[in-house]
C-alpha cells in the first residue's frame, strides 16, 4: 500500500477494510476480537467501518489479531547515517521553552 499519494479518509478506509479482512482470516467474530482486545464490540465495529475510536483501541485490536510487529515499525526513525542517528540522539533530549514574560 503506497499511501504517499492517497488522502486520509482513502488510507483509512483500506485500512478498515485490511483489519476486517485480517479477523475474517483468523476466523474470528467481532466480539472474540474484542474480548481478546479488552474493547467493547461496538468499538471494534467502529474500527472496521472507519468511525472515530482512540488509538489505544487500534494498538489493543492489532495486538490481539497478533500484529505487534508492525506496530513496532510504525513510528520508528530513520536512520541512514552517522549524522541521522547524532541528530537523533541529540532531538530525544528534553528541550524546555521559555515563556515569555506577562506584561500586566
Amino acid at each position: 500500500m503506497d499511501l504517499i499519494y492517497q488522502r486520509p479518509d482513502e488510507i483509512v478506509a483500506q485500512l478498515c477494510t485490511r483489519l476486517r479482512q485480517e479477523r475474517l482470516a483468523q476466523q474470528m467474530t467481532q466480539a472474540e476480537v474484542a474480548a481478546r482486545a479488552g474493547v467493547g464490540v461496538n468499538t471494534l465495529s467502529n474500527l472496521e467501518s472507519g468511525r472515530n475510536t482512540s488509538f489505544e483501541s487500534v494498538v489493543r485490536v492489532a495486538m490481539a489479531l497478533g500484529r505487534s510487529a508492525e506496530l513496532a515499525a510504525l513510528f520508528q526513525p530513520r536512520l541512514d547515517s552517522l549524522d541521522d542517528m547524532l541528530r537523533y540522539e541529540a532531538s530525544t533530549q528534553r528541550h524546555r521553552v521559555k515563556r515569555k514574560a506577562s506584561r500586566a
